[in-house]
This record gives structure tokens, sequence and C-alpha cells, in this order.
């Protein structure tokens, strides 16, 4: 499956964190989308065609579980990568709508290789 050009919707409140991730993900042959928050993120979602998210869980506002659950109901479809600095949420129950989860790294190989497992497994 060819990966490049894909859609990468990447949500986060850290700017920091943002950057670094639309930077990797770029050089990677992406096309990165960045939202600060939830309700950018579903913006976005409804007006583009996003192959998959990348979602904080702990921000402001909106977390990032109640948006992935509204964006599961208006795009089912679409895999989500949850990313978080906390791993307690790998084994929560509300975690589980997600299609994988990353523990947050400044080593981005494990979140690149789940990206291309997803990508290459919404195309099954």
């Amino acid at each position: 499956m060819e990966e490049k050009g894909k859609k990468i919707l990447v949500v986060d409140d850290e700017e920091a964190i943002r950057l670094l991730y639309q930077q990797e993900l770029i050089e990677e042959g992406y096309e990165v989308f960045l939202a600060a928050n939830a309700l950018e993120a579903l913006e976005i979602v409804d007006k583009e065609p996003i192959d998959l998210v990348i979602l904080d869980i702990k921000m402001p506002g909106m977390n990032g579980i109640e948006a992935m659950q509204k964006m599961v109901g208006k795009k089912s479809k679409i895999p989500i990568i949850i990313n978080s600095a906390y791993p307690h949420f790998k084994d929560s129950f509300l975690s589980w709508v997600a299609d994988d989860y990353v523990v947050k790294s400044s080593n981005l190989q494990e979140l690149k290789a789940k990206i291309k497992q997803q990508l290459n497994k919404a195309c099954e």
C-alpha cells in the first residue's frame, strides 16, 4: 500500500508536539493537518477526507475520548491512534474504541510503525 500523500490529523494541545509530529510525518510523505483541540479536530474531520487521526487524551475543553466517540459516530472507518503521555489510559475501556495506543515519546519510531500498520489495515 502506498502511504505517500495519506492525510493524517494530529490532535494535541501542545504546540511543540504538533510541530514535531508534523515535521516527522511530512518527511515520511504524509499530508499533515494540525488541531490544537477536539473542536478544531472535529471541524477538520468534517471538511477533509482524513485517512488517520493521532489523538491526545488530556486536552482542555472536550477531551480526546469524547472527540474520538464523536469522530467514530461520524466516520466509523477512520483509524484512530491514541497518543498520550499517560500509559494508564491504555487499559481503560474508554480507549478501546481506538485502533491503537502509543505512549508519547521523543522517539517516534513506534508511532510511525503503528501509522503504517493502521493505514495498511484500512486498505484491506
